[in-house]
């Protein structure tokens, strides 16, 4: 269904109709017209958060269900537009997907999820209470242990995210700077020359002879034939040098925690 044309030329009340009618009689009719209308909304969201990634299909996905929720429990007595709610409603989706997917280490689900709990009964509490809650405070009201609170506290400083629509500073002509204006990209040179540095330091630890064979036979790409022919020597030889060669390189670069 997401793979249809979008259409953006709805008025501000066609979209309202479609909304109250879906809300109240869940018409396929009307969830698909809004499906299509923020189609594009949608996947430009997506695409900053994905930034490449192999999953971003999943993303648009899981913003697709958050535009679905916005539309579910949209008010329109608040005042406000629907895109002001619908777009954070799909951010928390998706940034909760990356959450889930992105951990840096291995985190039981429910220690993820006690994590964003954990954040709001604090907020909750220091308002309160008009100090900042104990650990003991934080476990009564969330009705878990101490060590809990604790484990997911500690746990939750593997991993925080912040939107990529973060602003970091602003430019001298007023213009905002946000972080994926900034973010760096995965250089590939860079662990090519890598590699490469690598194989140069543990080619000294060749004969002449194995180096000339590591020479042709992989960086000019001659057949063990071809290079024998070249060098003067039979085939089998050059065959018996270079597995020899390349036993000597594999060596040397495990000795020096190139791999």
């Amino acid at each position: 269904m997401w793979k249809r044309t979008p259409s953006r030329s709805a008025s501000k009340e066609q979209v309202l109709e479609w909304i109250q009618k879906y809300q109240e009689t869940e018409d396929d009719d009307a969830q698909t017209n809004l499906v299509l209308h923020y189609q594009y909304l949608v996947e430009s969201i997506a695409r900053k958060y994905s930034n490449g990634r192999s999953y971003h299909d999943d993303i648009v996905q899981v913003g697709m269900l958050g535009l679905l929720g916005a539309i579910r429990r949209f008010d329109s007595s608040f005042g406000r537009s629907f895109e002001a709610f619908a777009v954070p409603t799909i951010i928390g989706e998706i940034k909760r997907f990356l959450r889930d997917k992105t951990w840096d280490v291995h985190v039981p689900r429910r220690i993820k999820e006690l994590g964003p709990r954990i954040k709001a009964t604090i907020e909750a509490l220091t308002i309160e209470l008009q100090r900042s809650p104990l650990i003991s405070e934080i476990a009564e009201r969330l009705e878990v242990s101490d060590e809990e609170i604790l484990e997911a506290m500690e746990m939750g400083r593997s991993y925080q995210a912040l939107s990529m629509d973060h602003s970091i500073e602003s430019d001298s002509d007023g213009s905002t700077v946000t972080l994926f204006d900034v973010v760096g990209r995965e250089d590939e040179e860079y662990e090519k020359t890598n590699r490469r540095m690598i194989v140069a330091d543990a080619m000294s630890v060749l004969s002449e002879r194995e180096k000339q064979i590591i020479q042709l036979t992989y960086l000019e790409q001659l057949s063990q034939k071809e290079a024998g022919e070249k060098l003067g020597i039979s085939q089998m030889h050059v065959s018996r040098l270079q597995r020899k060669a390349i036993k000597k390189l594999q060596q040397a670069i495990i000795s020096s925690g190139g791999v």
